[in-house]
């Protein structure tokens, strides 16, 4: 999800309703294997169809209507979490196929040892890492990726060079609920059941996470390896909280102080690499 964002945050943007996405995706595939069918590539085309879909009606609202993005999420966060629980009344889908839930169980280059099962890589890490190859071949070796970082450090320049920020915008959107689609899918393939309000709140980690990585939130500025690394120190800052067992407001008051930080931090640089520019006025000459 964290990959996800990456692209909206380059361009200056925001999404707040991932975690409404993610949440409808978890729905979505539980009842397609409980009530069509169980086949493990169905259900995660399914799952990144459904979120493309989603994360499509947000590109367009953006690109077409011009609606600011925090927004156009907050909308739409809204309208989707409230047809999930209308859905589901709130409850927990159970039930989950034998076959997909062995499938989230496979370790990849498993090793016995003397106690217990053995040992190895889950098949979750295949997904991150093809999620993240992706998005930076996507960032780094195409036009597109190109527009992106060009949208985040001038939206009027990169309307200048030529770029299509609309077609961009819609992209990218649609691009996120992809891969929230694909998120889904394999959280579910780990949790073996459907809780529909188990990402509540969880759009903030993803925008903190993106950011402690050191995506600029005004854009222009970020990489899928330090957005990697940045999920990595959020998941061993939330780790480190439970093993002490400190309270859960404090873990939120902890994760808000983090990204007012790194937002601070951010803002800061960017000030004073800009108070070192030189500033060259042009005046137009006469006759």
């Amino acid at each position: 999800m964290a990959i996800a964002m990456l692209p909206i945050i380059l361009t200056g943007g925001i999404d707040v309703s991932v975690a409404s996405i993610i949440a409808a995706v978890t729905v979505i595939i539980g009842n397609f294997m409980i009530g069509v069918s169980s086949n493990i590539f169905a259900v995660f085309v399914v799952g990144c169809a459904s979120g493309a879909v989603l994360g499509l009606i947000n590109g367009l609202l953006v690109a077409k209507l011009k609606i600011p993005p925090i927004v156009a999420t907050l909308g739409t966060m809204s309208i989707i979490i409230g047809v999930v629980l209308y859905v589901t009344n709130g409850t927990w889908i159970t039930g989950i196929p034998q076959n997909f839930i062995n499938f989230g169980r496979t370790d990849l280059f498993a090793v016995s040892v003397r106690v217990g099962e053995p040992i190895g890589l889950p098949i979750q890490f295949v997904f991150l890492f093809g999620a993240a190859a992706l998005m930076w071949f996507v960032l780094r070796h195409t036009l597109v990726g190109r527009g992106v970082y060009a949208m985040g450090g001038s939206v009027v320049s990169a309307e200048r060079i030529g770029y299509d920020l609309g077609k961009i915008t819609i992209f990218i959107y649609t691009f996120e609920g992809f891969l929230i689609g694909l998120a889904g899918s394999v959280h579910t393939s780990i949790m073996r059941q459907v809780d529909p309000g188990a990402f509540s709140g969880f759009e903030l980690h993803v925008i903190a996470a993106v950011v402690l990585g050191g995506a600029s939130v005004l854009g222009g500025y970020g990489s899928v390896f330090g957005t990697l690394l940045g999920v990595a120190l959020f998941a061993v800052l939330n780790n480190g909280l439970i093993l002490m067992h400190i309270p859960v407001f404090w873990q939120k008051i902890v994760v808000g102080i983090v990204l007012i930080a790194s937002i601070s931090v951010d803002i800061l640089q960017k000030r004073y690499s800009e108070s070192r520019m030189t500033r060259v006025d042009i005046e137009p000459v006469e006759g």
